[in-house]
Order: structure tokens, then C-alpha cells, then sequence
């Protein structure tokens, strides 16, 4: 994980929600425009990272793709989010929680 991953990593948010505990939340952004939120709720037996992903050829605001992953345990789902966020920066986005 790169640098600035890390750092946002050691911010994790825990946050109730009804749903579950959120564990941790991140936005990406490129040129001053968010491309991806990353979300993960723990949900008692297991682990929901939520996906929103605004494809840059639509306005800002609008075609966001929501998608949920779920993984055993925060660990498997820690790891998935540690690598969207290095391809994320590798494709010159900014990460912040």
C-alpha cells in the first residue's frame, strides 16, 4: 500500500449505522472530482463494502454505479479496498477519508 493509502487507512472511521458498523469510509478523487466512495459495514457475520463509482463520462452527479461486495471477515475485505485504492492512485486519483 502506497504512502498516502496508509495514512488513510489509519484514519478508519466507527461509525454507527443502522445497518451495521461502518469500518471504515473513502473517497477518490481526480481533478477535483470524486470518482469512487469505498464504504465497509460490518454487519455482525460478515462484511459489505459498499461501491459508488461516477464514470467520468457522465456529468458529475450523474450514472453513479452502486455495487456491494461481501467478504468473511474484515481482513478479506480490508485487503479488496487496499487494492482499489492503489490502482485508484496509480491512476492519479487523490484518497481521503
Amino acid at each position: 500500500m502506497s504512502p498516502r493509502a496508509a495514512k488513510a487507512a489509519s484514519t478508519l472511521l466507527a461509525d454507527e449505522d443502522p445497518s451495521g458498523t461502518e469500518l471504515f469510509r473513502y473517497e477518490a478523487r481526480r481533478d477535483g472530482r470524486t470518482v469512487v466512495f469505498l464504504r465497509a459495514v460490518d454487519t455482525g457475520g460478515s462484511v459489505t463494502v459498499e461501491t459508488e463509482v461516477f464514470p467520468v463520462t457522465e456529468q458529475p452527479g450523474q450514472g453513479a454505479l452502486r455495487r456491494p461486495f461481501s467478504f468473511a471477515n474484515a481482513d478479506q475485505a480490508r485487503r479488496f479496498v487496499d487494492e482499489a485504492l492503489t490502482a485508484l492512485e496509480y491512476l492519479n486519483c487523490s484518497v481521503g477519508s
